[in-house]
């Protein structure tokens, strides 16, 4: 069993940036399965979305519209953060982090809530 609590979420003004965090609750076994850890978002009245994800490799791969501005960083080998720079209203979401195991199963946190004011 994953459980996985984030942190950072907040109010930001068009061009501020902000960090969230994410720290999941493994066993030593569950550490030595993860597969990829990730963030997604959801903005209200959309479907929940990719925004940046890391394997276990150090691979990342982000949404175009996030490219160059987030950064997704693997701290360890169980917590994630996402270093968001020049936010845009549109960015505004709940976010969260997403954790990949190589058997399949998947876990998310309770997510955090962004808003980038205009």
């Amino acid at each position: 069993q994953v459980q996985l609590v984030e942190s950072g979420g907040g109010l930001v003004q068009a061009g501020g940036s902000l960090r969230l965090s994410c720290a999941a609750s493994v066993s030593l076994f569950s550490i030595l399965n993860i597969n990829t850890m990730a963030w997604y978002r959801q903005a209200p009245g959309k479907q929940r979305e990719l925004v940046a994800i890391v394997t276990q490799s150090g691979n990342t791969q982000y949404l175009e519209s996030v490219k160059g501005r987030f950064v997704i960083t693997k701290e360890n080998a169980k917590e994630v953060s996402l270093e968001m720079n020049s936010l845009k209203p549109e960015d505004t979401a709940i976010y969260y982090c997403n954790v990949g195991m190589k058997s399949g199963n998947t876990y998310w946190g309770q997510g955090t809530q962004v808003t980038v004011s205009s």
